[in-house]
């Protein structure tokens, strides 16, 4: 069990006398030091607690609306699999016709990139190999995702983030309704 401001830090380090270097605010240790069973925002490794969450955007290759039908399904199926074997948790996922958003976390000891590394790179080759037909095509090469992705840290406004990954298909399909009837 955590415990707050024990141990000693020493001078010179920058913390509180007194205090050790894994000091927590008491307003924090309130949502650690709960009763058995009750569920906390935070994640526990051997020598930390964290909540590290990250809203990441990334596309297919040129931008191509391929993601849909098996292929959506495959990248979804991938995805997860591929977060869970790392040992993060996927809170929202959305996958869209050109573009996947996802609200994930992600502990301390895997980087982002680490992590978008594998999941681009994995569900890539499983895309590849269960729909031979995109290989074929001459634009695609060997990559089926674009370079980079879009990081953003979830804080304080998760909700309202997890909210947006989940509606924004509805609201960009109304986007494309309105520029018909123009």
């Amino acid at each position: 069990m955590w415990s707050c401001g024990t141990g000693y830090a020493g001078p010179g380090w920058g913390w509180p006398e007194g205090r050790s270097l894994l000091y927590l605010p008491p307003s924090c240790c309130r949502n650690i030091e709960r009763k058995e069973g009750a569920v906390s925002r935070f994640r526990k490794l051997s020598h930390s607690i964290w909540h590290c969450q990250y809203h990441i955007v990334w596309v297919p290759k040129y931008r191509f609306r391929i993601l849909v039908g098996a292929v959506r399904e495959a990248v979804e199926s991938g995805v997860q699999a591929i977060c869970g074997f790392a040992g993060c948790e996927v809170v929202e996922m959305n996958v869209q016709r050109d573009h996947v958003h996802v609200v994930v976390m992600i502990p301390p000891k895997v980087s982002v990139s680490e992590l978008l590394g594998r999941v681009k790179g994995q569900t890539s080759i499983k895309l590849f190999n269960k729909f031979r037909e995109l290989k074929k095509k001459p634009y695609w090469g060997n990559h089926f995702w674009a370079k980079g992705y879009c990081v953003d840290t979830v804080g304080l406004d998760a909700e309202m983030i997890r909210r947006y990954v989940k509606y924004q298909e509805d609201k960009e399909r109304q986007m494309e309704q309105l520029n018909l009837d123009v």
